[in-house]
């Protein structure tokens, strides 16, 4: 379980997040929805301790965020941001060891090779892993960044908008495949997302977030309901019946 207790970023008196008290059961995904600005991002940063809270506390499996080792840390947990530029020139191959360097220090052993190969056949990469990174499609590149970090072989996965800029196809593709690994690979996924629909349909529970505050938080079916969201968005928000489970249609 992922628990915050308390926890406040502020950036000024006009713009803070929280104070933030929610708990994040294991297993399965759990989607951050809310409006551009409410906080998602920096809430899955301090998570991941790429942020510091200014107050509060945020443990992972038991383990203190704050104060738990960097080395151990990245053992239970495993981020991946919007922002992915590498300056060198990487091989799909080569970029997906990243993700074992917590246990090999950069001297990977046959165990690290084998899960880095387990990695990139989950993601269906095994014809690319040749390839460098500037070579591919941004759904192909971005599908190599979530091979690395499934190579870190932790129990928790966070990712920040990992839909962005891909299209429909590739986001469908992107959602089975983090579906699969909560599923098969027993991986607790927190991930941020902008289609309410995506969440709707992939995620085990939605945390909505709106100024700085988490508003709302349980399942799909409880959470994609037309005054729930159009409290969160602000706008008129009609749901519909669709073929798999309700769908939210903006006017």
């Amino acid at each position: 379980m992922i628990s915050l207790t308390g926890i406040e970023k502020r950036y000024s008196t006009h713009v803070a997040i929280g104070p933030i008290d929610v708990d994040l059961p294991a297993g399965g995904i759990t989607a951050l929805i809310g409006p551009n600005g409410a906080g998602k991002s920096t809430l899955l940063t301090m998570i991941g301790r790429l942020l510091e809270a200014d107050a509060g506390t945020i443990s992972i499996a038991g383990h203190d965020v704050a104060s738990t080792k960097s080395r151990e840390l990245a053992k239970v947990v495993a981020i991946l941001r919007q922002e992915n530029h590498f300056v060198t020139r990487l091989t799909v191959r080569q970029l997906v060891g990243f993700g074992r360097y917590p246990y090999s220090r950069g001297r990977l052993t046959v165990d690290d090779e084998a899960i880095i190969d387990r990695s990139i056949d989950f993601l269906g990469l095994a014809e690319l892993e040749g390839r460098y990174l500037d070579e591919l499609s941004g759904g192909q590149r971005q599908r190599a960044y979530v091979a690395m970090v499934l190579a870190q072989d932790t129990d928790y996965v966070l990712l920040d908008e990992p839909l962005n800029n891909l299209d429909i196809q590739h986001a469908v593709q992107m959602m089975r495949h983090l579906h699969r690994a909560a599923t098969e690979l027993g991986r607790t996924i927190v991930v941020v997302l902008h289609d309410i629909n995506f969440a709707g349909h992939y995620a085990d529970r939605v945390c909505a977030m709106k100024d700085g505050a988490v508003v709302a938080f349980g399942t799909p079916d409880e959470i994609v309901q037309p005054d729930v969201l159009t409290e969160i968005f602000d706008t008129p928000v009609e749901v519909i019946e669709g073929p798999r489970g309700p769908l939210a249609v903006y006017y």
